[in-house]
């Protein structure tokens, strides 16, 4: 026992090095950590001189699931990859699979795809920036952002029947269309949003404690994130302007006026600032997409890609055996591979699928914006403070359902 202190065993000293360093780790007890990442840091004195993140705590198994089920019945289990905003998750790997199938779903349907993924991108960048002010003491922030969100948990719920899992894609199409008063209460919806954003702005923006913890912190060059395949607000705020949605246009993305906002120094406080603007575009675009929003079906007309009605299913012959086929068979593509890839709330969401003609993908391989994220994270913190890692770590948006896919 230590003479000092006779509670403590003899080996509770931290691990020290040659040079006088220390080496701690931190998470994934942490509450900044969330329970799945873990970083052995190496310290002199405040100052990080190493680090090494580490993930293997979550193990969900998303792509093995996936090649187990009927194609359709993927469709949850992408929900549960970025569960901030699921729907991009649906409405990206749903994509995949009509591209894989050489088919395009009803005007309607992609508009109606559209709506729904910016309403994701806006829960994302408010789950975010929220969650990442209450863990720098700024708590009030948070009960504004998360207040906006639940405006929007509520207009996705009307249309999908799920708040955080909706599940609203199917290949071909959707499992309902909107309902008859979505336009009017997406407007008080995002009258919300806009209220709450800016109280939180007014609050943080030119707080000077809540921009000496970002400015500079966890700075990256453009160079050298692109080097490490980071995209998203991430990339954007060293002033690259990718993004998926611009560089190659699915759904309807082309008929719509919106910027992509960029920074110019790449540390926390540009990926704040480009999430802020963000929030503002896609509210742009949701607002475009509901003035222009078309008439028509939602679902693809083959019966060997959706379920028939109903009415079919009962006074039908084919209708009834389409039925049968397809919920026990799934859809079946043709033999092949593709690549789809949508922009998440984090950066380049892709699905890389591999058919071999049944109803089951043969491979399903998800490209995650969030795993390039953190293997650069060590590169980030490095130099920086251990105060420091708490803010870089909530400003690259780790979400461990599609990290630990």
């Amino acid at each position: 026992m230590d003479r000092k202190n006779p509670d403590l065993p003899k080996n509770w000293e931290l691990e020290k090095l040659e040079d006088g360093r220390l080496v701690l780790n931190m998470g994934p007890s942490h509450p900044a950590m969330h329970g799945i990442v873990r970083i052995l840091l190496t310290v002199d004195g405040e100052r990080v001189t190493d680090a090494d993140a580490e993930i293997g705590y979550l193990h969900r198994g998303f792509e093995k699931t996936c090649e187990n089920v009927t194609w359709n019945q993927c469709v949850p289990y992408t929900d549960r990859l970025n569960y901030v905003s699921p729907f991009i998750n649906n409405v990206g790997f749903a994509l995949a699979v009509e591209k894989l199938m050489g088919i395009e779903t009803p005007a309607r349907c992609q508009y109606i795809r559209v709506i729904m993924s910016e309403i994701s991108r806006i829960t994302d960048h408010l789950t975010c920036l929220g969650a990442n002010a209450m863990e720098l003491s700024a708590f009030t922030v948070y009960f504004y952002l998360i207040n906006a969100r639940e405006a929007l948990y509520r207009l996705g719920d009307s249309a999908a029947g799920g708040r955080v899992t909706p599940a609203y894609t199917r290949v071909g199409g959707l499992t309902r269309d909107l309902p008859p008063d979505f336009k009017r209460d997406a407007a008080e919806a995002l009258a919300s949003v806009r209220r709450n954003v800016a109280d939180a702005e007014k609050m943080l923006t030119r707080n000077r404690i809540f921009h000496d913890r970002l400015r500079g912190t966890g700075a990256i060059s453009k160079e050298e994130a692109l080097g490490m395949s980071f995209t998203g607000p991430a990339l954007r705020s060293t002033g690259v302007p990718l993004d998926v949605r611009k560089a190659t246009p699915y759904l309807v993305y082309d008929r719509f006026d919106f910027d992509i906002p960029v920074g110019s120094n790449g540390d926390n406080y540009d990926r704040y600032l480009v999430r802020l603007e963000e929030i503002r575009q896609s509210a742009r675009i949701i607002e475009q997409a509901l003035a222009q929003l078309p008439d028509g079906p939602v679902n693809h007309p083959a019966y060997d890609v959706i379920l028939p009605p109903k009415p079919e299913v009962y006074n039908s012959i084919e209708g009834l055996m389409a039925h049968f086929k397809l919920t026990f068979e799934g859809v079946k593509p043709p033999a092949g591979e593709v690549y789809q890839a949508v922009e998440g709330g984090n950066g380049e969401v892709g699905f890389y699928l591999v058919s071999d003609g049944s109803g089951r993908p043969w491979r399903l391989r998800l490209r995650p914006p969030c795993f390039p994220l953190t293997a650069g994270l060590p590169k980030l913190i490095k130099g920086g403070y251990i105060a420091d890692i708490v803010a870089t770590f909530g400003q690259i948006n780790m979400i461990g359902g599609e990290l630990e896919r």
